[in-house]
């Protein structure tokens, strides 16, 4: 059972409800003649917490109140209700016990021509879960003084000896928890012309400063919030709906929510072992629950807590369960969220179809996995412009880095290392993220002094690959396995293809770059992350050569399980939704923010790769940085768009689009520059740079300097030889001469990358 679990009251005045879930979370059954029962709040085999909600058919031979809803025998029919304007009764089941359950509806009182009764099996798991993301993560850290800022309280102890401590009124250490859960919590808040939150004052009269807002009646009624909060999966949840003034938190009437919900995902960069923290402007989004929307949030969909996106889709998933147990199937759920809580959009929608209907992701990268690749590469040619090959002075002009990394470089940004003007995105934008990611003695779990014991700490695994070690398995070193790969990577290979590096300085590189340490052999950090040491670039756990001709570094080679398995869990984004997508961004190159503009564009070559369609994909530039937010109009496009898709189901995404779901860009007040089908021409295709493409020019990665395509999909390239290459003409205007012929040889002795061919990195018969 779930703790602190609140009384639910079914819901019976849904009015014009629009059912546009999962497969999983469907709308009722079309009267058909059959008895029929369906579990809409989860999967059948991924029930959680010991409750589910249930649909059930009842057709015109039945009257609804002759139908009995047995679960594991017991009559649980008082828990249900008919649907407005339907035969469907709906309600939630409870008392379910781990493992399998059965549900048997049927006629409750003999009749002729008695419909066949129907059994459905559900296989609940604990509320702590986990479902499908395998063994829980040890040591994991409870976040307490969140949880007690929060109003939560202290964890409630679970084991005698190990997690975090508990303590009693004395200060006395009174148990330990390891899975970090509290009692649900439900308050009611009104929100206040003064900006912020309240509670209602006694006597139940709406304040003078209380926010007025329309329901979905059209009438004026003050801004009053039921909020849940709790821990689901280990993670603290957190969903917020619009309630009538004069509601009790233990019910929910829905006359004034606006039958939608939106999902708040979040960003960052972590990689586990601690429960996290919930912001309060996402559990309470103004501009949302202003509109009528619920909001759905929690720690454990923030990529600031950890970055293992089966874990998170897994935890979304339970969170939309409780919220339909709460309040029945949404007309739609939105995802909203930046940076990693834009890959989440992307990710889950391919993994979990239904999860969200729409997203709008903000700042988006397509996955986190595949960005990671081009990332490994910034501190590996940093190290190379600033030591290995410090004497040419062409590095000295900052903006030439860009020749090597793709992303953008600028002369008179402050460089925040050096204190001088010169700059580029991997230095303000990625430095740190390498270690980070890749070395297992780096980090740490926010609020680990009072874990016990503090030595698991100490000995845990901190890298990404550690966090997702149950998608990659561990290698015979006893290390998490690594998918990076760089080997037959020519970097540079543009440049000195368009003749803007000389075939000297792309040798020089490509001899002198090798790759990552293996895990076991590397060492801790040094600077930035220890002051008063003196190694930026991790240059320790390199390998690198200051004899690049003779006798050049050998280059990383990824483990190929690793790469298969992360396929295999959905973690890379192939491009294959089909919801509605607007993927909004503030144009930020200038300033070297680590959020590249070209990543709207990889995730719509994908989705192109994946069917030849990304018509349900509009891309939105704002001028940026100190932009209005557009994030409220992109909402009511798409409250327009869903709209139109529940008014025509039968046709496709794009076909429903209404006006305002195009391709677009606007100045930084909001002001529109241009909008259309041809708004950003020239970035996918030969056409003649559209409007859009033409006011904000996109960089790349490093490894489309390599070659590689925009979409980097590559986790590891097919090889060919070095005279195959030059026969391709993949050198451009430079024509190796035989000296230098063997010298690349001697460079890529294993072949250089063909991305004509298909990612070596996928599973067996994927292509």
């Amino acid at each position: 059972m779930r703790f602190g679990r609140v009384v639910t009251v079914l819901v019976a005045a849904m009015g014009a409800v629009l059912l546009v879930g999962p497969a999983a979370q469907s709308s009722p059954p079309v009267a058909n003649g059959r008895l029929e029962v369906t579990v809409v709040s989860s999967m059948p085999d991924q029930v959680s917490g010991g409750d589910a909600r249930l649909h059930v058919n009842v057709p015109p031979s039945m009257k609804p109140e002759d139908v009995a809803v047995l679960v594991n025998g017991e009559d649980q029919r008082d828990s249900f209700g008919l649907l407005p304007g339907t035969r469907t009764l709906s309600g939630v089941v409870d008392g379910l016990a781990l493992g399998t359950n059965t549900v048997e509806v049927r006629r409750d009182t003999p009749g002729r021509g008695t419909p066949p009764q129907q059994r459905l099996e559900l296989t609940n798991f604990p509320i702590t879960g986990p479902i499908f993301s395998g063994p829980h993560q040890y040591p994991f850290v409870c976040n307490t003084p969140h949880l007690v800022s929060q109003g939560l309280g202290q964890p409630i102890p679970d084991d005698p000896v190990t997690g975090t401590k508990v303590f009693d009124s004395a200060g006395a250490v009174a148990g330990y928890s390891r899975d970090c859960s509290v009692e649900t919590r439900v308050d009611l808040q009104y929100r206040t012309t003064a900006g912020g939150w309240a509670d209602v004052p006694a006597g139940g009269d709406v304040p003078a400063d209380a926010v007025m807002i329309t329901d979905r009646d059209g009438n004026s009624v003050p801004l009053l919030v039921r909020w849940e909060r709790g821990t689901i999966n280990r993670f603290i949840y957190s969903i917020a709906v619009p309630v009538p003034w004069g509601s009790a938190p233990e019910e929910f009437e829905p006359s004034v929510w606006n039958g939608a919900a939106i999902y708040r995902f979040d960003g960052g960069v972590a990689i586990g072992h601690t429960q996290g923290s919930v912001s309060n402007s996402a559990m309470l989004d103004v501009d949302g629950l202003t509109k009528g929307y619920a909001i759905l949030h929690s720690s454990g969909t923030r990529t600031s807590t950890h970055y293992n996106l089966q874990l998170g889709g897994e935890t979304a998933l339970m969170v939309k369960e409780r919220f339909v147990e709460l309040a029945d199937v949404p007309r739609y759920t939105v995802g909203i969220g930046g940076s990693g809580g834009a890959i989440q959009q992307y990710v889950y929608a391919q993994n979990h179809p239904g999860l969200i209907d729409a997203a709008i992701p903000q700042l988006s990268y397509p996955d986190m996995v595949t960005q990671a690749v081009h990332v490994g590469d910034c501190e590996l040619l940093e190290h190379y412009m600033d030591v290995l090959d410090s004497s040419n002075p062409r590095w000295a002009t900052w903006s030439n880095r860009t020749l090597l990394e793709g992303m953008n470089a600028e002369d008179a940004v402050v460089n925040p290392w050096t204190g001088a003007v010169g700059n580029t995105e991997c230095i303000n934008g990625w430095r740190g993220l390498s270690p980070l990611a890749l070395n297992p003695l780096f980090g740490q779990a926010p609020n680990q002094s009072n874990f016990e014991p503090l030595s698991a700490i100490a000995t845990t695994e901190w890298s990404h690959f550690g966090d997702i070690v149950n998608i990659v398995g561990r290698g015979d070193d006893g290390y998490a396995r690594n998918y990076w790969d760089n080997v037959g990577v020519q970097y540079g290979l543009e440049s000195v293809a368009t003749g803007a590096i000389t075939p000297e300085e792309f040798l020089h590189l490509n001899g002198s770059v090798g790759g990552w340490k293996n895990e076991p052999d590397m060492v801790q950090e040094e600077l930035p992350f220890f002051p008063g040491t003196s190694d930026p670039w991790s240059a320790r756990n390199q390998v690198f050569s200051t004899d690049p001709l003779a006798d050049p570094a050998p280059r990383q080679v990824g483990d190929l399980q690793a790469m298969q398995a992360v396929y295999e869990a959905g973690l890379v984004f192939r491009g294959d939704i089909d919801i509605p997508v607007i993927d909004l961004r503030p144009y930020l190159e200038s300033v070297l923010n680590m959020h590249n503009s070209h990543q709207s564009f990889a995730s719509r070559q994908r989705m192109l790769n994946a069917d030849g369609d990304a018509s349900n994909q509009v891309i939105w530039f704002i001028d940026g940085p100190g932009n209005v937010d557009i994030t409220p109009q992109a909402l009511d496009v798409m409250d327009e768009w869903m709209r139109a898709i529940a008014a025509r189901p039968n046709k496709s995404v794009a076909a429903n689009a209404p006006a305002g779901a195009v391709d677009q860009c606007f100045e930084k007040n909001g002001t529109l520059i241009a909008a259309g089908p041809d708004v950003w021409d020239g970035i996918l295709d030969e056409d003649p740079d559209g409007a859009c493409t033409q006011r904000f020019p996109l960089y790349s990665t490093s490894r489309q300097v390599a070659g590689g395509p925009i979409e980097q999909s590559y986790f590891k390239c097919a090889l060919i030889d070095v005279q195959q290459a030059v026969d391709r003409g993949f050198y451009g205007q430079w024509t190796p001469t035989p000296e230098q012929l063997t010298t690349l040889e001697r460079v890529f002795p294993a072949g250089v990358c063909d991305y004509t061919q298909a990612d070596q990195g996928l599973p067996s018969g994927w292509r």
